[in-house]
């Protein structure tokens, strides 16, 4: 078990590089990813706060996507994700609310990013009284564009039609200039829900395939195991590299969040 003092000490290291590695002459670049529920505020925040960021130090990815990112003005919480963003270096933050700008509470979704960022696209999803958002950042990977999405969709077990009604008004509205595409999320279902088809159909694989990992809930805090935390990659534009769960080893018995995070290489065609 890593001792919290050595653990907090190596958060001061130097910060991840502020581009991606470059691919050997040649050869089509890679996109490094890492796709985290944060619990917003819940449990133990500072404490768990370093726990996150060396988890996703350890994988220095190019994009990260976070769910239930909070910013509270009422007790003195800046944004999480630029709170992150900050410790990690050399990330821009786009963040994605319901509640309006400069409202003292803001909950929603973000996206992080060392790739130049060429145009951000943020949305709240239908139905609206469920109140859940994507953001789409395009980047920059080599010479290339490529879109990421990051999204959190409906809670409740019993939503499924919610959840398939967010999926359609995501696709809906995703541009159609042919740009190679990745999605990710909580998508608070397993593969092979009805309502992701669009996502899981055969214009789409899974970064973490089926059976590869047991959950991305985490069971020490009282879930069910079940694989709900998902990065979706466009087939015809991208072969795997690798995937794996990340933050699922609790430090002093603080685990980083109630999920435990995604982390994937894929390589551009």
């Amino acid at each position: 078990m890593i001792d919290r003092r050595t653990l907090l000490t190596g958060l001061a290291a130097a910060p991840v590089a502020a581009c991606a590695t470059l691919p050997a002459p040649g050869r089509p670049p890679q996109l490094s990813l890492v796709c985290f529920n944060i619990w917003h505020d819940r449990g133990d925040w500072p404490a768990r706060l370093p726990l996150l960021i060396a988890a996703i130090r350890a994988e220095a990815p190019d994009i990260i996507g976070l769910q239930e990112v909070l910013e509270d003005a009422a007790v003195g919480l800046p944004n999480q994700a630029r709170t992150i963003a900050d410790a990690l270096g050399g990330y821009s933050v786009h963040f994605v609310s319901t509640d309006p700008e400069g409202a003292p509470r803001r909950y929603g979704n973000a996206v992080l990013s060392r790739l130049p960022v060429a145009a951000v696209d943020p949305r709240r999803l239908e139905p609206l009284d469920d109140y859940r958002t994507a953001i789409r950042v395009r980047v920059t990977v080599g010479d290339r564009p490529v879109d990421v999405v990051n999204t959190h969709l409906a809670a409740a077990q019993d939503a499924v039609p919610v959840r398939a009604r967010q999926v359609a008004d995501l696709v809906a509205h995703l541009p159609r200039d042919n740009v190679p595409l990745v999605v990710m999320g909580d998508f608070n279902a397993l593969q092979d829900e009805a309502g992701l088809a669009p996502l899981t159909g055969s214009r789409f694989f899974s970064a973490l395939p089926p059976g590869a990992a047991e959950t991305t809930l985490n069971p020490a805090m009282g879930h069910q195991p079940r694989v709900i935390d998902h990065i979706f990659v466009e087939a015809a534009r991208f072969t795997p590299v690798r995937a794996a769960v990340i933050g699922s080893t609790p430090v002093a018995d603080t685990y980083p969040s109630d999920h435990f995070g995604v982390a994937a290489t894929v390589r551009l065609r």
